[in-house]
């Protein structure tokens, strides 16, 4: 697996700490409102690369938090009149459904900002002693940006440059006073409260983090001094992940993350996404017009660390590309409804070796920093060997062999392929009747098939004293 690292700005061979384990922080939502579908590219690409080493044998530790302390948290509860937590309570919920809509499997811990303070404090408190931090006469800290060597590595910006920024911006570069920064380029790591905001006790006063500390803390906590993997949106790169390397490497004394990979931005028709423009879109805006399997498919057509434009007629696209392939399964899964004979045929054994090239070809592209839309190419023609060697005369053997291989690699992917035909209540009723004729003639096998059958569509059965009662599933 070669993966573009950001740091080097290279295509670099994966090679992880721990052989067969693979330790992944993804930055996650600041939960004051709904995701929009610019949170939703980077769920769905670190879901899929997660759901690809999976598949290649690797057992992922995957941490994406929760930032549920922010002035937008803070605004909104204030706006409402709750507290604080109160809206970060609610939208972690809603963003989980999104989530579980958009099929992005729930990370091996969500840690949330807010219950990982004590950390936090222990961290500043070390970055103080070692002298890359300094405490101000009002409780604000702040980390002294010059004195981290490595500073601008992975966004490779130079300080200078950074510094003539805010020349020409007009801000002054040293002030001095007891309550000010030593240095302009200074970041805060703990900041004074102010009237409504929620506060936490420390050596310094009574406030709260800083936003670049929190993931340094619980990628450290979950993970571990250095990780192979850290993630997010391209817009994280400056200064928040920068940030992170200069807060956790200062305090660890060791390299913060082996891999850096960035998706690029998410466009709409063309523009950048933005509430002033009136393009701006939640996730449960789409979920309205489409299955977010659709979205999904369309945010995985496209280069990840790429721009990838957001538009109707694109999505339209998306989904007339998904429906070819769910077609496909469900060919599949009629023809062996019928099929005309168990084992695989003579005719059928040139084509049944042809079936394991689709994941060699699956795998060679994926491997190439996830190139999900060769990918998604594979799956196309996967799909064509399908419709030109599948019939009614095909064995069902041969036609579960490439269901597996469709099934497999649209998982990979996380997309849902499969259809769950809703069955009309007469068809119930008769398979019912078939099933209780098969309990009555001790044929158990068929009898717990039709059940099997009914649960798979989303039907339950009850047995009582009354008879047979059936419901559908919520």
């Amino acid at each position: 697996m070669r993966i573009f690292n950001t740091e080097t700005r290279t295509k670099e061979e994966f090679v992880p700490i721990t052989p067969g384990k693979i330790s992944m922080y993804v930055c996650g939502p600041t939960v004051y409102n709904l995701i929009h579908i610019g949170n939703a590219r980077p769920m769905i690409v670190f879901d899929t690369f997660r759901r690809y080493m999976t598949h290649k044998g690797y057992e992922v530790n995957y941490v994406s938090n929760f930032t549920d302390v922010d002035d937008k948290i803070i605004k909104k509860a204030n706006e409402e009149g709750v507290s604080a937590d109160v809206i970060s309570e609610r939208y972690i919920e809603e963003c989980k459904k999104d989530m579980a809509a958009m099929n992005v499997m729930p990370a091996t811990y969500h840690p949330q900002a807010t219950q990982e303070i004590d950390g936090m404090i222990d961290m500043i408190q070390s970055l103080i002693d070692k002298g890359f931090a300094y405490a101000t006469g009002d409780g604000t800290v702040y980390y002294r940006t010059r004195k981290f060597k490595d500073y601008g590595k992975l966004s490779h910006k130079n300080l200078d440059d950074l510094e003539s920024g805010h020349r020409s911006e007009g801000h002054a570069l040293k002030v001095t006073g007891n309550n000010e920064k030593e240095d302009d380029l200074d970041f805060v790591l703990w900041k004074p409260k102010k009237e409504g905001e929620p506060a936490w006790k420390s050596p310094w006063c009574e406030g709260r983090p800083g936003w670049h500390i929190e993931c340094s803390v619980m990628s450290k906590k979950y993970l571990g001094d250095t990780i192979d993997i850290h993630a997010g949106g391209e817009d994280l790169i400056f200064p928040h992940h920068e940030n992170e390397i200069a807060q956790s490497e200062a305090c660890n004394g060791k390299e913060f993350a082996h891999y850096w990979m960035h998706n690029g931005f998410l466009n709409i028709d063309n523009v950048k996404m933005s509430k002033s423009l009136g393009n701006f879109f939640t996730v449960r805006d789409i979920a309205a017009k489409y299955d977010l399997n659709v979205l999904r498919f369309f945010m995985l057509t496209g280069q990840y660390r790429s721009p990838l434009n957001f538009s109707a007629d694109l999505m339209e696209a998306a989904k007339t590309s998904l429906g070819r392939i769910i077609t496909a399964a469900d060919q599949i899964n009629f023809l062996l409804k019928n099929a005309p004979a168990e084992k695989i045929l003579d005719s059928e054994k040139e084509n049944a070796e042809k079936i394991a090239s689709f994941t060699e070809k699956f795998d060679a592209v994926m491997d190439d920093d996830l190139n999900t839309a060769d990918a998604i190419s594979v799956i196309f023609e996967l799909v064509k060997f399908i419709n030109t060697t599948a019939d009614e005369k095909s064995s069902k053997e041969y036609l579960e062999a490439l269901k597996k291989e469709l099934l497999e690699l649209t998982d990979i992917l996380g997309l849902k392929v499969e259809t769950k035909e809703e069955l009309l209540d007469a068809d119930i009723e008769a398979l019912i009747e078939e099933r209780q004729a098969a309990r009555k003639n001790k044929d158990f096998k068929r009898a717990d098939e039709i059940r099997d059958e009914l649960l798979n569509k989303g039907i339950i059965l009850e047995d009582t004293r009354q008879g047979v009662k059936w419901k559908r599933a919520d």
